[in-house]
């Protein structure tokens, strides 16, 4: 079974929106309807993740219908900022709870989590306190995260589609060593949400590379970006382009807001 989300891009895509369809298990923890499937057939099979629309819970702050779309939406703002963080993600029009959003499988490796709890005691040196607090029996923990560039660019690609909801599990490094951010769908809303673990660079500056991939994107919205204009409003887009840039405006990484929680919770 064929499982390496990094290759042939362009073949993935074309079989995640066409190939078979079948569902091989629910993931019981997410809060949408959100189904295993095998995807092809023999040597050519993969695993994805399927996200029918329908199956969709209503939000207060998020129009009905729209979170698979956003999920596609991110996907195009990453592959346009050249981060390649999220894994190949289309729109499926047949599938078998209807149409929504398909996203290739990626096997995580447990023993390679670059966010964690930890005792504050054992903060290592390349790990970065990001908040302290107690557990259910009152002891002292503190979630980290690696100091890693790679989670600098989830980062920067957090700020920017307004991710309300990067929690630690959200984080994935795979068996073969790579990082990918996954579950972008309360994200993209004109109003300010920004959520995440990923707190460590607050304040420190973006570096020349990361301001002129941030500098492309913003070309690439005013020039009209149509991947992502049929996922978002007018109004969206509008604020994505004022995001991105105070990004470019202020060169640093934002801090939490105080006008609403700035951690996701559960953190995992």
């Amino acid at each position: 079974m064929a499982q390496n989300p990094s290759s042939h891009t362009d073949d993935v895509r074309r079989l995640l929106t066409h190939a078979p369809l079948n569902v091989d298990g629910r993931l019981l923890e997410a809060s949408n309807a959100t189904l295993r499937c095998v995807i092809g057939e023999g040597d050519s099979s993969t695993l994805c993740v399927y996200k029918p629309q329908r199956g969709e819970r209503p939000l207060w702050d998020f129009p009905s219908g729209t979170l698979t779309g956003r999920e596609i939406a991110a996907y195009e703002i990453d592959r346009a900022l050249g981060f390649d963080l999220i894994p190949p993600t289309v729109w499926r029009e047949e599938g078998p709870a209807g149409p929504g959003m398909c996203q290739l499988w990626v096997a995580e490796d447990d023993d390679a989590r670059l966010v964690d709890v930890v005792s504050p005691n054992d903060v290592v040196d390349g790990w970065i306190p990001v908040l302290r607090a107690s557990d259910g029996a009152g002891n002292p923990v503190a979630l980290v995260h690696a100091d890693d560039p790679r989670l600098q660019q989830m980062a920067i690609l957090d700020t920017i589609i307004n991710n309300g909801d990067r929690k630690g599990g959200h984080v994935i490094t795979d068996t073969g060593g790579r990082v990918w951010g996954v579950d972008h769908g309360v994200s993209l809303s004109c109003e300010p949400k920004l959520r995440t673990v990923l707190w460590g660079w607050a304040r420190s500056p973006i570096s020349d590379q990361h301001v002129a991939a941030v500098s492309a994107l913003r070309d690439r919205v005013e020039r009209g970006f149509v991947e992502i204009e049929e996922w978002i409003s007018e109004a969206e887009i509008d604020a994505l382009v004022l995001r991105i840039d105070e990004l470019l405006t202020t060169g640093e990484f934002p801090t939490p807001s105080e006008d609403w929680p700035a951690i996701p919770w559960p953190v995992f």
